[in-house]
Formats: structure tokens, sequence, C-alpha cells
């Protein structure tokens, strides 16, 4: 799971420097409108000089039209890895002729080769096809034009509100039957499984931010208002409900998000993951701990909400809770006390009144 998110993180530092706005990207577009091809390596690791035979020391600072003169020529550019100087111009880059590569094209077939054998980023444009392909390791990426990008973005803005929107009704359904006391695992997991797909539709619109680059601002503003209430919302509820001594709801609820769609469809499987086994399990009343209702509570700090669930240890306790006891807790006085009180029945009354309409 931790290899995997690496390799994520890696994706999108690779895609942020050939993104709009930086100067990598406009030298790219000036050699994909002349034309005239290109093959550049973003790395000054030991393998990678290693491996670059011939060619002109240029060692000068990166712009975009003097790389654009320096791809007029056939060789490749090797650039430094933050892709700010550019060190070798015109180089022939012999990487292993024995590591498999399923290009056709010389130029594409010997980035293929280097990126396999050094993990670098090697950047191919294609001369007769118009198209920039980025290698990594194992890994290849064809970068899609501005105007894809961004249509692929607004349409998943509009999914992630349409999934929003069952996330929320949810939600509500959930905090009106822990007033009441009848929550079941089946609500939970449902909760937990349409918050999964919250944040995953809501991941992928990231990818499309960090493509976008300067182009994706607005794309950028509108992902932040939407999540901005439910951001932390499954992971409360995780928090609220979670069995497994021996995993921190921070653990199961990224355990969850390394799953596959097929896996996250599984309503038992989730509850499992919970903590919770046996068969029938979804329908075996729950009781949650608090943090997620008591988190809408302005100003009430999640230590003082912990130290509540580590008093009462379950949300219907704290609600019958009287001032005085609640004026128990470390961090509570009776002025916060009268407002946990008034807080609660606020928002009760709130979810009752979303409930029906």
């Amino acid at each position: 799971m931790k290899e995997a998110a690496d390799q994520e993180q890696l994706f999108l530092r690779h895609l942020s420097l050939v993104a709009p706005g930086t100067q990598l990207y406009e030298a790219l577009e000036n050699v994909l409108r002349a034309r005239t091809g290109g093959l550049i390596v973003v790395g000054d690791t030991p393998d990678i000089m290693n491996m670059v035979n011939g060619g002109f020391r240029i060692d000068a600072e990166m712009h975009p039209s003097a790389l654009y003169e320096l791809a007029k020529m056939d060789g490749a550019i090797v650039l430094s890895s933050d892709a700010k100087r550019i060190l070798y111009a015109n180089a022939q880059l012999t990487p292993d002729h024995m590591i498999p590569s399923f290009e056709t094209g010389t130029r594409h077939r010997t980035a293929e080769r280097v990126a396999k054998q050094t993990n670098q980023l090697v950047i191919a444009i294609s001369q007769r096809r118009n198209v920039i392909t980025m290698y990594w390791g194992n890994n290849k990426y064809v970068v899609r034009d501005v105007s894809v990008i961004l249509a692929k973005a607004n349409q998943a803005l509009s999914t992630l509100d349409k999934y929003k929107s069952v996330m929320q009704q949810s939600l509500t359904n959930l905090s009106a039957l822990e007033f009441e006391n009848f929550v079941t695992l089946f609500d939970v997991a449902t909760v937990i499984q349409r918050s999964q797909m919250v944040v995953r539709i809501a991941n992928e619109i990231e990818r499309y931010i960090v493509q976008l680059g300067s182009e994706g601002r607005l794309v950028k503003m509108q992902l932040e208002e939407s999540m901005a209430d439910i951001a932390d919302e499954g992971l409360l509820v995780t928090k609220d409900y979670c069995a497994d001594t021996d995993k921190t709801p921070e653990e199961i609820w990224n355990e969850i998000v390394a799953w596959d769609s097929e896996d996250l469809l599984n309503l038992p499987l989730i509850a499992r993951a919970l903590g919770y086994s046996g068969s029938g399990s979804l329908e075996q009343a729950i009781t949650p701990k608090g943090f997620r209702l008591l988190n809408k509570i302005p100003r009430l700090p999640m230590p003082v909400i912990e130290n509540l669930v580590a008093k009462f240890r379950c949300f219907p306790d704290i609600c019958d809770a009287s001032i005085e006891e609640l004026d128990d807790v470390e961090g509570i006085g009776e002025v916060r006390a009268k407002a946990i009180q008034e807080g609660l029945r606020r928002i009760r009354e709130q979810v009752l009144l979303d409930r029906h309409l």
C-alpha cells in the first residue's frame, strides 16, 4: 500500500513538471508545434551520466527557447532532476539493448529502455504523431491536450456533485439513527462505501488539476468548495465505529482506500475491515462513540472530544449527560458544557428536519 502511494506521488511529481505554466511545458509545446521531435531525460544520476556518450556539455539554465533550439539536433537532451538546467545536448544514450521494449520508433524505444534501466523520467516527442510520451520505470503515460483534460475534469466535477448528494443523504440518515440509537452495521458500511467513492472521484480530479497546472485554478476552487464540508466525514465515521483494536481508524480507512472498486462494493468486507465478523453481521446494532457529531459543535476542539468519548464511551451517554457530568470532563467548564448540550440539540433538530425534506 505504501509502495502504491509512493508511485502515485512520483507520478504526480512528474506530471507537475510538464503541466501548463512551467517552462518545460512551454518548451515541449514549442517542439511539438515545430514537429522536430525530441528525446529529453530529466535526471542527472550516475546511471544517466554513465550512458551519455558524445554530445555537448551545456550546463546552462533551462529556458524554453534554448531547449527548443537544442531539440532540432538528433541526439538526446539531459536536464537536471529539477528540470531547471540543461546539462547535455545532442547526446547519444546507450541503454542496455537487452531490456525489452514494445515501442517501434528508435527514439521511443531508447526512451523506454533508459527509463526502465534508471527509473528516471524520460520524455519522447514523436515527430510524426505529434504526441508527448512520458516514461519512468516500467510506466508510460501519453500527455493529453489541455482541452481534453479540462473536459474530463468538468465531467468529473459533475459526477462528484451527484455522488456527494447521495453521500450526504446517507450521512443525514446515519445522524438521525445515531440520535435514536438505531444504527446497524449496514448503515455504517454504506456511509463508508459512499464516502470512499466521493474521495476517489476527488483524487481523480486532483490528478487533472496537477496536469492542468496554471489552467486548473478554477477546477481546484470548485473541488475545494465541494469537499469543504465532507472531507473528513468518512474517516470520522470509521473512528466512531471501528472495533479493530489492532489498527487505528486512519490505518483502516487507508486500507480501504487501497481496495479496488469491486471490493468497495462488498459491504460485508467493509464490516470485516472495521473489525466485525460473523454471518448476518450487517443487521447487528452498533453504537457510535460520538466523534463525528461532536465535531460539528462549533469551537469544540478534538482533544476535548476525545476526553468526552473516553469518559462516556458512547454517544447516547454523552447526549444524556447532565451539565454537572459534562463539567467533570477535563477541558470542559460549565459554559462549554452548556454549549455542548445546546449544540447537540440544534444538530438533532437540523438532522431530523433534513431527513424529512
